[in-house]
């Protein structure tokens, strides 16, 4: 799978392969793409650049051996998926430390990524025995009606950079159980975590071609992956840029396609609210993987009557915040890559010239322990109208724009003020308000006097333009499964 090479001054660098029909394989091309670490930009590793080639034979692979996965019971499936998920979790250093070197999160918060792994292909696999259908009565006499949930055929699974491991056991999990085959291609900047988790589902005997994993640029091997009619089903989860074009793409073949794309979460603070409760949770919800969650506390609505006391105390925390080497678990990390930074750098700047206040941070930091890297200071600015690109943009990084509100209405009727509809948060003791919000609020999940953090059971759904379909539970698993209907008369 892998091969160190010397790079000199005693620096080596690890050359991975991609896993393809149950082989480790450098592809059809001689190229390669480095991989680096985003706290000190140093290369540590390499993988293929994929050609369409590549994601052809990774199709057909996936495609023989299709019927015979999809033909063993479920249960006989979820098997090899609880037996990668006790693999997961006993390499749960060696997995944790990848993540931090290849997308720069603090080492804590990668083991908090690699448990989520391990549980994400364990709910799967608890998924095995509930795969229903139907017998329905027909209008005619000695017939019934039977609806089955079936397996699409080949899945190909796209995930993003911000949680590379997590993302991809989040798909490979639900589609194996539930019958199908899958190729996966991570983020050109975090290649790694998908390509040792097929090292690990090599080593516990997954038939081969039911997982491939394929490395390469998007719009060369992630769009033959989904152009191809040797797919059924594309789960991708990334930007809305990334999403309009797969959408696109798989246009031509209707293809099934399922998208988890950006958002841009109000974080409501109301007058009756607990300010220390919901000051930690806005931390957590905004700095957390450098912002760099889709979920993310990404604009902030406070009442008057708290807005003070909540800056006084929300400005302390930031202020006290830690950053530095990942391994060291700091509170925050870099940025992923300098285009990301670059992009943050960009916005702070664009918000102060138009007359955004400076609280706190606002600055790229280029020198002393930080002369090589993507970092950014934590950040906090007040705007004053909702219409400005900092309250409108996502940013993904750590900054935090913050507005004073006068009532409960204008909060809500600011929050709304969006194209995204993926997350939204509330701190509120009025129960009265809580209904009013989860009725015209427009966004697929909700947090209610609690932090970001999906829960595996729940479903983790997009509106607008963050997304279609959605992942988690019994509805995410049943995306995986299409209906059959037979009417069977005797």
């Amino acid at each position: 799978m892998t091969v160190s090479v010397a790079l000199g001054s005693g620096v080596t660098s690890t050359h991975y392969q991609m896993y393809i029909d149950g082989a480790w394989t450098d592809g059809h091309a001689s190229a390669r793409m480095e991989v680096e670490n985003p706290a000190d930009e140093t290369v540590f590793a390499t993988v293929p650049v994929g050609t369409i080639k590549d994601a052809t034979s990774a199709l057909e692979a996936a495609r023989r051996a299709q019927p015979a996965w999809a033909a063993l019971p479920p249960i006989v499936r979820a098997g090899y998926v609880q037996d990668l998920a006790a693999a997961v979790r006993r390499d749960k250093g060696h997995l944790a430390r990848i993540v931090v070197r290849e997308q720069g999160k603090p080492l804590n918060q990668a083991e908090g990524e690699i448990d989520a792994v391990a549980l994400f292909l364990t709910y799967a696999a608890e998924s095995a025995r509930r795969i229903e259908g139907d017998i329905l009565p027909s209008d005619f006499p000695n017939e019934e009606v039977w609806i089955r949930r079936v397996p699409y055929g080949v899945v190909v699974g796209l995930t993003a950079w911000n949680y590379p491991a997590a993302l991809a056991a989040r798909k490979i999990g639900p589609a194996l159980v539930a019958g199908n085959t899958i190729v996966v291609k991570g983020h050109e900047s975090t290649p790694l975590s998908a390509i040792e988790i097929a090292r690990l589902a090599h080593e516990i005997g997954l038939p081969k071609g039911v997982l491939n994993v394929v490395t390469g640029d998007g719009r060369t091997v992630g769009e033959a992956l989904v152009r191809s009619p040797l797919s059924d089903l594309i789960t991708m989860t990334g930007s809305v840029r990334a999403g309009r074009e797969i959408y696109a793409a798989g246009a031509q073949d209707l293809k099934i396609i399922r998208l988890e794309l950006g958002g841009k979460a109000p974080f409501i603070v109301l007058d009756d609210a607990d300010v220390d409760a919901a000051v930690e949770a806005a931390v957590i919800s905004r700095f957390t993987n450098c912002g760099q969650i889709c979920t993310c506390n990404e604009r902030m609505y406070l009442h008057e009557a708290i807005a003070e006391p909540f800056l006084e105390k929300f400005l302390a925390r930031v202020n006290a915040m830690t950053l530095g080497d990942p391994m060291t678990n700091p509170d925050m990390g870099p940025k992923v890559n300098r285009p990301e930074v670059d992009k943050v750098e960009e916005i702070v700047n664009e918000a102060v010239s138009s007359g955004a206040e400076l609280l706190a941070g606002g600055r790229r930091l280029r020198d002393g322990a930080f002369a090589r890297g993507h970092w950014f200071e934590p950040t906090v600015l007040r705007v004053r109208s909702n219409e400005a690109s900092v309250m409108q943009r996502e940013i993904f990084g750590p900054v935090a724009p913050v507005m004073t509100v006068q009532s409960f209405d204008e909060a809500l009727t600011l929050a709304n003020e969006t194209s995204y509809g993926l997350s939204a948060y509330i701190y509120t003791n009025d129960l009265r308000r809580v209904m009013r919000l989860s009725r015209e609020l427009s966004f697929g999940e909700l947090y209610v006097n609690r932090p970001c953090g999906e829960l595996v059971q729940g479903f983790h759904t997009g509106w607008k333009h963050s997304g279609l379909g959605g992942e988690d539970g019994k509805y995410g698993f049943d995306g995986y499964l299409r209906k059959q209907t037979s009417y069977i008369r005797w």
